[in-house]
Parts: C-alpha cells; sequence; structure tokens
C-alpha cells in the first residue's frame, strides 16, 4: 500500500512539472513566434505604404504639370487626357483627373459617369491646400479604390483646381496575396478593406470588441484572451484562417489605416507539447529506472540464497563457452589471415601466370644477348691482340648495349613480378605501355600478332602505380592474343586519347566478348576448364587495380572483335615561368 502512495505522490509531481514546462515552453514560443509575426507585418505594412506611396507622389508631381493648366479650350482637354492616359498606363492608376474648384472634371485618363467630385472627402481636403487621401468602392466597377487628390495653386497662392490619382487597392495587395500569415488593415470605421485573405474582406469591428464580423451581421465563433502580453483569438472563421491565432496590430497613420496580423500558434503548441513530452518521458524513464532498481534489488536480495547455488554451475558453463568462444575468435582471424593473403596471391598469381606464357620467349630474349656477348667479348680479345683498338672499342660498346638490354629486361621482369605493394603517384603512361609491350613482345612475335602502338613524342602523366598498371595492359594484351589463338589474322591495336580523363584503348580482331555483363567477374572464363591458359582471374584483378587508382575499365563487342577502354585521372603539369 506504501509503494502505490509512492507512485501515485510521484505521478502527481511528474504532471505538475509537465504542465509548468509546457505553460513556460508555450510562452517562450509565442514571443519567438510574436517576434517573427512582428516581423512580417511591418514587411506587409511597409509594401503597402511604398506601394500607395506611388501614387501619392504622382499626385503632387502632376498637380502643376504645365499640360494639367487652364483646360479652357476643348483643344487643351484633349491634350491633358493624352498626357493622363500615358501616365496611368505607366502607373498602373485606375484613372487621373484634373477637377477645377467646383469639382467638375476637366481631363480624365478614363471617363467618368460623374462629372462632378465636390463631395469626395480627398477633394475637400485638396480644397484646403493640403494632400488628400480616401477609400472607397468604385460604383461602376464595385472594385475597391484608393485615391490621392493633390491642389494645384495660381499666381496668389489660392487653390485654383485638382489632380486627383486613383488606385486599384486589389492590383496593390496582388503581390502579397495568398503569403502564409492572415494580414489584413481595417479603416478607422472599422471595416477590413484591405487583406491577403479576400474571405475576410468587408467584415468590420463593431465599437469596443476585438473580433470581426461579416458585412452580413451573422455570428461567428470567436474567443480572446491573453497568455501573458499575447493576445490569441479563438475562432472558426473558414479554412484558409487558423483556428487559434496570435494577433498583433500596427497603427498606419500615413493611409489612415491599422494594419492587424493573424499567425497560426499551433507550431508553438506543438513546442511545448514536445518540450513537456520530453521532460514527462525523462522523468518517467527515470521513475520507471528507480522503480525497477528498487524491485530488482528486493527481488535480488530474495533471490540470493538460490543464486548462490547457481553460480558455480553457471560460471563453469560460461568457462567453457568463454573457451569455445577465444578458440573461435582465434579461428576466424586466422581465416582472416589468410584470406587477405589468398587476395594478395591472386594478384601475384595474375602476374607469375603471364610471366608463365611468356617465359620461354623471355628466355630466348636473354640467351641471344648473352651469346651475342661472347662472340663480342671473342671478336674484342682478337682484335686487341691485332692491336686493332679501335674495333675492339665497336665490339665493346655492343657488348655494353646488349647488357644494357639485359638489364632492361630483367629490370621490367624483377619490377613486374615483385610481390609489393607500391605508393600511388605520377606515372608516365606512355613507359608503362611501352613497358607492356616490351614484356609481351616476345609472345606477340611467337603468336605472329601484330601489335599497332603509335606511342606519342611527349611523355603524358596519369595517377596511379605503375607495376600494377604494367600488370594491367599486360593482362590485356596477353587475353587478346589468347582470344585469337584460333584465327590466322591476329591484331591488336593500342590508343591513348588525352581527354578530360585519360583514355587507353586496347582492341583485337577476335570473336569477341561472349558474356560482357559476366566480363569481370572472378574465375569467369571462356577457355577450356583445366586449362593452363588461365583462371578467369586477369581481368578481376585488372579491375580492382584500376579501381584502386580511382579510374575504371569496361569492356565492349565492336562487331569486329572486342575493345577495352582504361580511364585513369590524369596529373596537370605546371606551367614553367
Amino acid at each position: 500500500m506504501q509503494r502505490i502512495w509512492i507512485i501515485l505522490g510521484f505521478l502527481a509531481v511528474v504532471g505538475l512539472l509537465t504542465v509548468g514546462v509546457w505553460t513556460y515552453g508555450y510562452r517562450q514560443a509565442l514571443s519567438q513566434l510574436s517576434e517573427k509575426a512582428e516581423a512580417d507585418l511591418e514587411l506587409a505594412a511597409d509594401r503597402l505604404s511604398t506601394q500607395m506611396q506611388v501614387y501619392q507622389e504622382l499626385a503632387v508631381l502632376m498637380a502643376d504639370h504645365p499640360s494639367l493648366q487652364g483646360l479652357e479650350t476643348l483643344e487643351q482637354a484633349r491634350v491633358a487626357q493624352a498626357v493622363l492616359l500615358d501616365v496611368a498606363d505607366k502607373t498602373a492608376a485606375v484613372n487621373i483627373m484634373v477637377l477645377d474648384r467646383d469639382g467638375r472634371v476637366l481631363a480624365a485618363a478614363q471617363p467618368v459617369r460623374q462629372g462632378q467630385l465636390f463631395t469626395h472627402p480627398a477633394f475637400q481636403r485638396a480644397m484646403q491646400g493640403s494632400l488628400g487621401n480616401a477609400h472607397g468602392v468604385d460604383p461602376d466597377s464595385g472594385n475597391r479604390t484608393y485615391s490621392y487628390a493633390a491642389p494645384s495653386f495660381g499666381l496668389e497662392g489660392q487653390v485654383d483646381g485638382v489632380l486627383m490619382v486613383v488606385a486599384d487597392v486589389q492590383d496593390v495587395e496582388q503581390t502579397w496575396r495568398g503569403s502564409t500569415e492572415a494580414v489584413f488593415f481595417v479603416d478607422a470605421e472599422g471595416v477590413v478593406f484591405i487583406s491577403n485573405r479576400s474571405d475576410l474582406l468587408f467584415w468590420q469591428r463593431i465599437a469596443g470588441q476585438s473580433g470581426l464580423v461579416p458585412p452580413e451581421g451573422r455570428d461567428t465563433a470567436f474567443d480572446a484572451r491573453f497568455v501573458g502580453a499575447h493576445e490569441l483569438w479563438r475562432l472558426n472563421w473558414g479554412r484558409y484562417l487558423p483556428q487559434k491565432a496570435l494577433h498583433l496590430t500596427l497603427d498606419l497613420p500615413v493611409i489612415d489605416m491599422t494594419a492587424e496580423v493573424l499567425v497560426d500558434v499551433a507550431p508553438a503548441q506543438r513546442l511545448a507539447g514536445l518540450q513537456a513530452s520530453a521532460v514527462a518521458a525523462i522523468c518517467l524513464a527515470f521513475g520507471a529506472l528507480l522503480f525497477l532498481a528498487t524491485e530488482r534489488r528486493r527481488a535480488l536480495a530474495e533471490a540470493n540464497a538460490v543464486l548462490e547455488t547457481r553460480v558455480k554451475k553457471r560460471t563453469e558453463a560460461l568457462t567453457v563457452a568463454n573457451t569455445a568462444l577465444r578458440r573461435e575468435v582465434v579461428e576466424r582471424e586466422e581465416a582472416e589471415a589468410a584470406l587477405k593473403r589468398a587476395q594478395d596471391d591472386l594478384v601475384q598469381a595474375g602476374k607469375l601466370s603471364a610471366l608463365g606464357q611468356m617465359s620461354a620467349g623471355i628466355s630466348h630474349e636473354l640467351n641471344q644477348p648473352l651469346m651475342a656477348i661472347q662472340q663480342f667479348a671473342e671478336n674484342g680479345t682478337a682484335f686487341l691482340e691485332r692491336g686493332k683498338d679501335d674495333k675492339a672499342g665497336e665490339n665493346l660498346g655492343r657488348i655494353a648495349q646488349m647488357a644494357a638490354r639485359m638489364a632492361r629486361i630483367i629490370k621490367n621482369l624483377r619490377a613486374f613480378a615483385r610481390n609489393e605493394s607500391e605508393p600511388m603517384g605520377k606515372v608516365d603512361l606512355v613507359q608503362v605501355i611501352n613497358t607492356a609491350v616490351e614484356l609481351a613482345e616476345v609472345r606477340l612475335k611467337a603468336e605472329q600478332v601484330e601489335l599497332v602502338w603509335q606511342p606519342p613524342d611527349l611523355p603524358v602523366f596519369a595517377w596511379g602505380g605503375e607495376v600494377r598498371l604494367v600488370q594491367v595492359f599486360v593482362n590485356l594484351i596477353n587475353n587478346a592474343i589468347d582470344a585469337m589463338i584460333h584465327q590466322q589474322d591476329r591484331r591488336i591495336e593500342i590508343t591513348l586519347h588525352t581527354k578530360d580523363r585519360l583514355e587507353v584503348t586496347v582492341r583485337d580482331n577476335g570473336p569477341g566478348i561472349e558474356e560482357p555483363e559476366k566480363l569481370f567477374e572472378p574465375f569467369y572464363t571462356t577457355k577450356a576448364v583445366g586449362s593452363s591458359e588461365g583462371m578467369g582471374l586477369g581481368l578481376s584483378i585488372s579491375y580492382g587495380l584500376v579501381q584502386s587508382f580511382g579510374g575504371n575499365i569496361r569492356g565492349a563487342n565492336t562487331g569486329n572483335g572486342a575493345v577495352f577502354t582504361v580511364e585513369l585521372d590524369p596529373v596537370r603539369q605546371e606551367k614553367v615561368a
């Protein structure tokens, strides 16, 4: 029973804390929402005032226009009408009129049904020597208009006439209609005259009340209250208006209106709800953990005697399981190491496979210079005995050339067969292809394959590893030779293209590729099972090597053979000043 009271007390505290957090968070969110709404309201008000000011300044500037003075003859009236029409078209004004002291229309950009505007509030204000303004509804079109009237003074300072500019309010408010917040402008009589929500137009505010009522006077759901310094409206005025909104106002004496905005407070409620939910969840989770810990401690105390008898057996079982787990970990580590060695061996196997195919020719290439060196050495000895030093020197020079050739062959073979991972850097792609061609030269001659390769005069630098790139091109050349082994005409063409990326194409006139989608899969080969020609690893290894350089390799059929394209990133040469 005591535990139940403790739980109920804890839940009550959590409830009070949640309410407090929600209230505080809601007020903070309303303050932030109020700042944003105030800025949006000022922006909308400034936008409206700025647009209306254009027509105000137009009235002031046009009041003393020379073409609008006098207007005693019909010709003067026609000239004035042309000027007014041109200005109205350029400023999007509904109408511009010149009135005499009695309010009669002397000239207008558009025809006016009312020939006299003596009772117009803006005209009466202008006749007092001040700038007049007024708003209303055009009886002809039914459009809302805002008028500015500027006096025209005579030589003695008296008001001789008035120029009135009429602006269409709908055109003015078109630029900000449909914005997120509901903004409306209420005139001195409490009527909504301008708004970005057409549903609110001509709604009225009854004196002494906060809300608005429709023009027909029907009752609408409305309630106003304050949360701190923020006025909140609860309303149901249509689907385009929030049901619960923050209400802000801003006086605009320039246009004799009050700007008001309604901002949906649902985001503030959601934010406060999330904060309160988070605090409640944390408190409940902490209480649950504390309760569970207490219950567990009690249960552990009760079960301590039973557990003590099971600890020994469980410990023994865990010891056995731990030993088996350690053994399994060792086995997995050994398996991962073996897999890594196997992957490295596969790359090396690709090199050795290519070397195996070229071994007989390489032996011939090394044996031939050795025999030539022996012959030139014997000749050089004979020439020295006869005193022909120049001939002996010529033979020694040939021996040096043969030795350099053998050193180059051995260097390429040793670098190609080396089982190590060289760092990537700037590599001369022309030299790489030359080395690959030289390594495959013996097999090309043995298989009577014509190789077409015209290296550029200048080096072309790519990003990669020299030895591994040589292996890629040796694999591509050997694969092309294998593909053409059963045909008479054998031809391989290597081309280097220098574009945004470097491209090297190896093209043959063989039978083509049977299954291009499986081309770079490991152990995929079209050769006979058990064949000594390869295991299907060459292209897979080449694909992995080129990918490691940030490049790409692809193969395709040309209709007269196959073509492999190797793409590599170029290394730009710096200009020497």
